[in-house]
C-alpha cells in the first residue's frame, strides 16, 4: 500500500480515537493482564497461539480508565515482556486487515517504562483502586534528581503476575562511557564495552590495554557484594556464578582451580597474566556435548588439562596418534616394550628352556669323553632361539612411547 493511504489510516484511526475521547496518539497504560501461555482466559478469544505477548491494559489518559483494551508487542524479533502493574506505552498502528479496510488499527505496546531504573520489576500501585499499606509505601522515596525503588522490608506487595516472585537484591550493572548493555530481570546480562584505564570506578577488565579495546561479557547471576540493592555493581568473574568473556587485549584475573604446568619445558602464561585475544568460560561445571558429530579441540600450541584430581577417559577405544609419547614426565627417556613382539620371542625362549630342563632331568650318567646327544640337541636350539632374541632387543622397544 502506498505511503500516502498508510498515512491516511493512521490519521483516521488516530482521529477517531480522539473523537471518542480516547486521549493522545501515543499515551501510557498501565498492564492489568498478560498472555504467555494457554492457561489465560483470554487466550482462546484473541487467537491462540498467535496471542502470545498481547496484553490486557488500562488507560492512564483516557476518561473511561476502567474500560480494558487490548495491545500487541510492537517488535516482532525483541521481546521484553512487561509484568502485571507495570506500565507501557501504547500506540495505534494499524493491523493485518489494513488492505481490506484503511480505516482498520490496533493498539501496540512498547516495553515498560522504566519508572523506577530497576531492572527487576518498574511495577507501582498507581491507580485509586491499587492501595498498599503505609508501611509499604514507604519503600517508594522520593530523593533529589527523581524517584528510587528502595525496598527495605521484604517485598512491595504489589502483584506483579501468577508465578514471578519479587527479590530484592538484584542489581543493575554500572556503566561505562559507550557501554551498550542488556540485563534481564534476574541478574543475568550482556555488556559490550571496552577498556577504560582510568575510570571514576576501577573495574577488573580494564589494568591493561588500550582505551577503547572492546570486551564482552556474558553473566547469568550475580554475587553478594553485601551493598543495598539499588547500588549498581560490576561483574566478577571470580564471584559471578556463570560468565563468558571475550577480549581483545584486556587482562583478567581469573582465579583457576589448577595451574600446575610441570609437563611443560617452557610454560604457558598464567590465566590470571595473560593479555590477548581470548574466550573465557567460567563456572561450576562446563558440559560439551556433542549429539551427531564430534568435538573438536585445535591448538597452535598445545591442549593442556589440569586438575587437582584426575583426568578420566570412559570410551570403547582410546587412540594416540603421535611421534613422540612421554608418558609420567616430560623427560622420560626410557621406551616401553612392544608387548606382543616381546612376549611371543619369549615364550619360545621359555619353551626352549622347558625342553632343556627336561632333557636334563632325564638323562642318565654321561659317559666319560662322550657328549649326550639329547643335552646338546636341546641346548643348541636355545642358543639359536636367545641368539635370535638378543639380536632383536632394539626392535622390542616402543619408539614412540616412553616412560621415566
Amino acid at each position: 500500500m502506498a505511503q500516502t493511504s498508510l498515512r491516511s489510516s493512521l490519521y483516521s484511526f488516530s482521529k477517531r480515537r480522539h473523537s471518542n475521547g480516547g486521549g493522545s496518539f501515543v499515551f501510557p497504560a498501565k498492564v492489568k493482564n498478560i498472555i504467555l501461555d494457554s492457561n489465560n482466559e483470554l487466550f482462546k478469544n484473541l487467537g491462540e497461539w498467535a496471542s502470545i505477548g498481547f496484553i490486557q491494559f488500562q488507560d492512564l489518559v483516557g476518561n473511561d480508565k476502567n474500560n480494558l483494551a487490548i495491545a500487541a508487542p510492537l517488535f516482532p524479533n525483541q521481546k521484553s515482556y512487561p509484568l502485571i502493574n507495570e506500565m507501557v506505552y501504547i500506540i495505534v498502528l494499524p493491523n493485518n486487515n489494513i488492505d481490506q479496510n484503511q480505516n482498520s488499527g490496533r493498539y501496540y505496546y512498547f516495553n515498560p517504562i522504566n519508572l523506577w531504573n530497576n531492572i527487576h520489576h518498574n511495577g507501582y500501585p498507581l491507580l485509586t483502586e491499587d492501595t498498599l499499606p503505609e508501611s509499604q509505601l514507604k519503600d517508594y522515596q522520593q530523593v533529589e534528581g527523581g524517584s528510587i525503588r528502595k525496598v527495605t522490608d521484604g517485598s512491595t506487595e504489589i502483584k506483579l503476575g501468577n508465578t514471578f516472585k519479587e527479590k530484592l537484591d538484584v542489581k543493575s550493572l554500572l556503566p561505562y562511557e559507550g557501554d551498550i548493555i542488556y540485563e534481564g530481570r534476574w541478574g543475568n546480562s550482556i555488556r559490550f564495552g571496552s577498556t577504560v584505564l582510568r575510570p571514576n570506578t576501577p573495574n577488573l577488565w580494564s589494568t591493561a590495554g588500550n582505551d577503547g579495546d572492546p570486551i564482552t561479557i556474558i553473566r547469568n547471576g550475580q554475587y553478594d557484594d553485601g551493598k543495598d540493592p539499588w547500588v549498581p555493581q560490576l561483574e566478577d568473574i571470580n564471584q559471578d556464578p556463570s560468565s563468558i568473556y571475550l577480549t581483545l587485549n584486556q587482562k583478567i584475573p581469573i582465579e583457576v582451580s589448577s595451574k600446575t604446568y610441570d609437563s611443560y619445558k617452557v610454560k604457558p602464561s598464567s590465566p590470571a597474566e595473560y593479555q590477548g585475544k581470548q574466550v573465557i568460560i567460567n563456572s561450576d561445571r562446563l558440559l560439551f556435548n556433542s549429539k551427531t558429530d564430534s568435538i573438536l579441540f585445535s591448538s597452535q600450541k598445545s591442549i593442556n588439562l589440569n586438575t587437582r584430581e584426575s583426568v578420566n577417559i570412559d570410551t570403547p577405544q582410546t587412540i594416540i596418534q603421535s611421534p613422540d609419547i612421554r608418558l609420567g614426565d616430560k623427560n622420560a627417556t626410557e621406551p616401553i616394550i612392544l608387548g606382543n613382539s616381546f612376549l611371543n620371542e619369549f615364550q619360545l625362549l621359555l619353551n626352549g628352556l622347558i625342553s632343556l630342563t627336561t632333557v636334563l632331568n632325564t638323562v642318565g650318567t654321561p659317559i666319560p669323553g662322550q657328549p649326550n646327544v639329547a643335552v646338546t640337541s636341546a641346548a643348541t636350539v636355545l642358543t639359536q632361539q636367545a641368539n635370535q632374541m638378543l639380536g632383536k632387543l632394539e626392535s622390542f622397544k616402543s619408539k614412540i612411547s616412553k616412560t621415566k
